[in-house]
């Protein structure tokens, strides 16, 4: 028999670091004696391919998604994971913060073990059998694409290695990083025929692979590859393999955006050919008749929360999202306020609430209507503000006359908090809003963790839940999603903007997503409300408008940390200090100063991360990525 090892297996011991992840299915048990056993029938092979799906992170969980806490989107409370320290700059090459090199490298070596064994299970009809190799292919390139995000030009690993090999085999270089992307566009390219363009059985098959999910992770994985932190990146000048092998082609090429855009535009041609589309709030039963205002805001938050909708191209079945929500939660009535623990353990900072747009659609530094200078002024909310800020409260003008997207992502103090058991738009004085200030019910100096900027996440939340007669909050779980069509939308569009500069194709599907939020389109907006109203015309003044719109509709999804760096600019994104207000005040005159919680920092060296030590030192022929 026939056994196979990876040189991390015999080098650097990955079973003895691995943690698995939570199964949604069975896999395989850890004293299975051979390979061989595992093969022997279907039942046992299924075992394996869902051991291949169980190396997948859990997306949208703070201890297992870098994209949460570890850039600047969201600041968390208490201060203890070790991606908000990496956040902070603690960032260091002796135990990596966040270190995914061994699970996805153990992910990769099942995949292969499951390749190179699943033709010889006897019972098991051909066309089952290819699917379940075009998924464990897909598994594959998704484990690569997630370490090259992460470290760069990492070591292919096509095949493992049998158990004969000798020092010198095992002790493998890094492949120069467009190689990386051509082997994993290869993979979904092998991978797309086999699967299902969908789920016949969901209460079965749920969260598995299909050709739409293939195609989409390619048009990312593509559009990726062309961006600027792997496309020309000149500040990667010196990585080089021992062997003088240069790991990034520092020539910029516009055929990369080129490809991507093709990849784009196929991958939404299949995912609307399959019915997919924008999610609309549109239930076919509802007990109030609701204003377009809220139905545009649950159309927004819907999106994400409601499990499976038309618009969720793939979700993380192994994400428990009833935690999540309980994290950053606030308890909404005051009958149980006392000795209840609250939640808002993740607070986006000031600059977050400052990057959505004007109820105009363009940006609050350039809406020539609204008061920009005059943003942390008081106001009192009126009659027609009443289903956005409570009718009469005072706070601060940064929270008036904003887009849905603002209400629907962000609770602040006086903000109204539709849902969570009351559902009467109607009667406004009866929804929830959030009293934010020093020991208000929402605010800091109660029992219990509350928000450390003056903001609070929304959307992550079903506006389903709540708080129970039993002093309970009853939560309507979803499986996190890892894939939008709107994502895709505007993976299109910065593609063709790239490639051909603007026009109206790039227009069409950024239009689209800004109708589903309620605005107009990108012309109509500049055009009419922008003091730069010729923005839209140029390919850079409309890169700088796809940006925003992707950070904006993709906000708080895992999908900021990783745009800011293929697009090089965290270095100015996370040289910039997170604020929010001064939370120890009971006024409002005092609440609404503008505090520093902390003042990052982020060079060039930290848009990769580290190879541990430990690595470099067992495989010389690693190199370290540069400024590590």
């Amino acid at each position: 028999m026939r056994k196979y090892i990876l040189f991390w297996t015999l080098f650097l011991a990955f079973a003895a670091g691995f943690s698995s992840c939570k199964k949604f299915l069975d896999v395989v048990p850890d004293n299975v004696a051979t390979i061989d056993n595992a093969f022997t029938m279907r039942s046992q092979a299924m075992k394996f391919l869902f051991t291949c799906y169980s190396f997948m992170p859990k997306s949208g969980q703070l201890s297992d998604d870098p994209a949460m806490v570890g850039g600047d989107e969201l600041w968390e409370i208490p201060e203890r994971g070790a991606y908000l320290n990496m956040a902070k700059g603690f960032q260091s090459k002796v135990g990596p913060l966040g270190d995914r090199w061994t699970p996805f490298y153990q992910g990769i070596r099942d995949c292969n073990i499951f390749l190179e064994n699943i033709r010889q299970v006897p019972d098991m009809q051909e066309t089952e059998r290819e699917r379940w190799i075009a998924e464990v292919k897909f598994l594959k390139a998704f484990y690569h694409f997630s370490l090259v995000r992460m470290y760069g030009p990492i070591p292919l690993i096509k095949n493992n290695l049998p158990i004969s090999a000798n020092v010198n085999e095992v002790k493998v270089f890094r492949d120069p990083v467009d190689s990386c992307f051509n082997y994993i566009a290869q993979l979904l390219d092998e991978a797309g025929p086999g699967l299902p363009n969908t789920i016949i059985s969901p209460s079965t098959e749920a969260g598995r692979i299909t050709r739409p999910i293939a195609m989409a992770l390619k048009a990312k994985v593509l559009v990726t590859a062309a961006s600027p932190l792997f496309n020309g990146n000149m500040d990667q000048t010196g990585l080089k393999n021992s062997n003088g092998t240069a790991l990034f082609n520092l020539t910029y090429s516009k055929t990369k955006w080129e490809l991507a855009a093709r990849a784009c535009k196929t991958a939404i041609d299949l995912c609307e050919s399959q019915g997919m589309m924008l999610y609309v709030y549109n239930p076919s039963f509802q007990q109030y008749n609701l204003t377009d205002t809220i139905r545009t805001q649950l159309s927004i938050r819907n999106s994400v929360t409601e499990k499976w909708n038309k618009e969720i191209i793939w979700a993380n079945t192994q994400s428990n999202t009833a935690n999540l929500q309980k994290l950053i939660s606030t308890w909404w009535d005051a009958r149980y306020l006392d000795g209840v623990v609250t939640g808002g353990e993740l607070s986006p900072p000031l600059k977050i609430a400052e990057m959505f747009y004007t109820d105009k659609g363009v940006p609050i530094n350039e809406d020539k209507t609204w008061d920009y200078a005059g943003r942390y002024a008081l106001k009192t909310a009126g009659n027609s503000d009443k289903l956005y800020i409570h009718n009469g409260y005072v706070t601060a003008g940064l929270h008036f006359n904003r887009e849905p997207r603002f209400y629907a992502d962000l609770g602040f103090d006086g903000g109204i908090y539709y849902g969570q058991g009351r559902y009467d738009d109607k009667d406004n004085m009866n929804l929830f809003f959030l009293e934010g200030k020093f020991k208000q019910k929402n605010g800091k100096g109660k029992y219990g963790f509350n928000t450390v900027t003056g903001y609070y996440l929304k959307k992550l939340i079903h506006f389903q839940n709540v708080v129970t007669s039993s002093n309970d909050y009853s939560v309507t779980d979803y499986p996190y999603p890892l894939f939008r069509l709107s994502d895709l939308y505007l993976l299109y569009s910065e593609a063709l903007n790239e490639a051909q500069g603007p026009g109206p194709e790039v227009n069409k599907y950024i239009d689209l997503v800004r109708k589903r939020a309620g605005l107009n389109g990108v012309a109509v907006s500049w055009s009419n409300y922008s003091t730069n109203p010729s923005k839209y015309t140029n390919q850079e003044g409309m890169r700088a408008i796809i940006h925003q719109e992707r950070l904006i509709e993709l906000a708080f999804e895992s999908q900021r940390l990783w745009d800011l760096r293929r697009w090089k600019e965290s270095v100015k994104e996370l040289n910039s200090p997170i604020k929010g207000w001064d939370l120890s005040q009971t006024t409002a005159d005092a609440f609404y100063r503008t505090t520093v919680v902390f003042n990052q920092s982020f060079g060039t060296k930290d848009y990769f991360w580290p190879i541990a030590e430990s690595n470099i030192t067992t495989n010389r022929n690693l190199v370290q990525n540069l400024g590590w």
